[in-house]
């Protein structure tokens, strides 16, 4: 009881999964059945005697076919990504950490030159541990001193002489 239609709709679902399955591991190289390298036209194709068929459900089939390995794709792509996130760190964890090579790197050559980093002369606050800043006292007892405030200020109001 079953039309040329349904064969040919179970044809292609079977294909779908097995180019679904093909692709499924990505970084084998070697892989006979790998299709990245088709041309538009050729990837057309490999779906048009599905997609262009008189058969309207071979055509619905093809397409949910393909907006399954679609999302399949992207599933795949999702978890790289995730995946790189978390061993290398998002963009400010990065950036952070070349600019702290940088730095490294920068006092690496400052200390063969014998010269002293100016930030390695700033101490870090008491109670926070944040880096202090150079203030001068603009009122009290001791107006026009300075004297080193917590960079965090006003929410630490860690102080230290000069």
């Amino acid at each position: 009881m079953s039309s040329a239609g349904d064969r040919d709709c179970c044809l292609l679902v079977a294909q779908c999964c097995l180019v679904v399955q093909n692709q499924s591991d990505l970084s084998d190289q070697s892989d006979p059945t790998d299709q990245t390298d088709l041309s538009d036209a050729q990837r057309w194709a490999l779906y048009a005697h599905w997609l262009e068929s008189d058969d309207a459900t071979v055509r619905a089939n093809a397409t949910i076919c393909l907006i399954h390995q679609a999302n399949f794709l992207l599933d795949q792509q999702i978890a790289a990504i995730e995946t790189q996130f978390i061993t290398e760190g998002g963009y400010s964890e990065q950036l952070a950490t070349a600019r702290l090579a940088e730095r490294a790197k920068t006092k690496d050559q400052s200390d063969q030159s014998n010269q002293t980093n100016p930030t390695d002369l700033i101490p870090q606050c008491p109670q926070c541990s944040k880096p202090m800043a150079l203030r001068t006292a603009k009122q009290g007892k001791n107006a026009g001193s300075q004297f080193w405030g917590c960079t965090a200020y006003p929410d630490c109001k860690g102080t230290a002489e000069v």
